[in-house]
C-alpha cells in the first residue's frame, strides 16, 4: 500500500531505434552522424485521477484494503523504510513518555469548558456530519466535484476504521481514564478486558485526520481550506487527550495512519 510520506515514481524511458541499415559497410559512410536521430526520452504517461461514485465506492474500498494490508511486502522490497522508521521511532518515544505526559491532563481542570464543547459524542457526530453535508450540498447544487470529495472522505474514514478496529482488537490498551484512579500509567497494553475500551490508536483522530486530508488536498487551491480542515482535526485530536480518552501515542498513530491512508490509498496522490 502507499504509506505515510512516500512517493511512488514510475518513469518509463525509451529510445528511438535507428532505422534498419540498408547494405553493408561503415555506419558513418552509409548514414552520416548528423543524420542519425538522437535518442529521445519519452515522458511517462500521466496517471488519470482516481474516480469515485456510489457504484465505484465498494470497488475502491476493496482495492484500498488490498494495498493497505499488502504494505509489508513493500518494506520487504526495500521501499518506504525512511518514513516507516520515522513513524515507528516517534511512536516508541511517545509510548515511553505516555506515563509522564498523560497524568498532567488528569491533574488539571483548565480544560473543563473545552471538554464540554468537544465531548466524544459531539465530535463523533461532527466527523459524520461534515462529509454528509458536503454530499447533500453538492447533490443539490449539482456540484460533482463536491459530491466526489464527500465520497472520498467517506471512503477514507471507512478504510481508517477498518485498520483501527484491527489494531484495537490486537493491542487491548487501557485508556488513561481507566488507570487515572490507580495512577499507574505504565504497562497499559493487553490489559483492557473489553474491545471497546482499547485505545491504540485513537478512533476519533484517525477518522477526522483522514477526512481532513481528503478535503484539504481536494481544495488545496483555497488556502483557508487546509487550515480549517487540519485545524478542526487537530482540535478534535487534542480533545482526546484532555478527556483522558487516549494517550499521546494513540493520537499520533491515529493521525499518521489517517493521513497516509487518505492521501496514498484513497486519493493515490504522488
Amino acid at each position: 500500500m502507499p504509506c505515510p510520506w512516500r512517493v511512488v515514481c514510475l518513469v518509463f524511458t525509451a529510445l528511438l531505434i535507428v532505422p534498419s541499415l540498408h547494405g553493408q559497410g561503415d555506419l558513418s559512410r552509409s548514414y552520416p552522424t548528423s543524420h542519425v536521430p538522437a535518442p529521445v526520452e519519452l515522458s511517462p504517461l500521466p496517471r488519470p485521477p482516481r474516480d469515485v461514485s456510489l457504484r465505484l465506492l465498494p470497488i475502491n474500498i476493496m482495492d484500498d484494503q488490498k494495498n493497505i494490508w499488502l504494505f509489508p511486502g513493500q518494506l520487504a522490497n526495500g521501499r518506504h523504510w525512511v518514513p516507516t522508521v520515522a513513524v515507528v521511532a516517534t511512536t516508541a518515544g511517545l509510548i515511553a513518555a505516555d506515563p509522564y505526559v498523560a497524568p498532567a491532563f488528569n491533574r488539571t481542570t483548565a480544560f473543563h469548558g473545552f471538554n464540554q464543547a468537544f465531548t466524544s459524542q459531539v465530535t463523533g457526530y461532527e466527523i459524520i456530519a461534515i462529509p454528509t453535508a458536503l454530499y447533500v450540498v453538492g447533490l443539490a447544487g449539482r456540484a460533482s466535484y463536491m459530491q466526489k470529495t464527500a465520497l472520498f472522505a467517506g471512503e477514507a474514514i471507512f478504510d481508517s476504521e477498518v485498520i483501527r478496529e484491527a489494531m484495537n482488537a490486537s493491542t487491548f490498551r487501557l485508556r488513561p481514564s481507566d488507570v487515572a484512579s490507580q495512577n499507574i500509567y505504565s504497562d497499559t497494553f493487553f490489559r483492557s478486558r473489553i474491545h471497546s475500551g482499547s485505545s491504540f490508536p485513537s478512533a476519533h483522530t484517525i477518522a477526522v485526520v483522514s477526512m481532513a486530508t481528503v478535503i484539504a488536498r481536494r481544495y488545496s487551491k483555497h488556502r483557508w481550506v487546509p487550515w480549517a480542515a487540519y485545524g478542526l482535526a487537530g482540535t478534535i485530536a487534542f480533545s482526546r487527550l484532555t478527556l483522558l480518552a487516549h494517550f499521546p501515542s494513540d493520537v499520533f498513530v491515529g493521525g499518521a495512519l489517517g493521513y497516509a491512508i487518505a492521501r496514498y490509498a484513497v486519493l493515490q496522490d504522488p
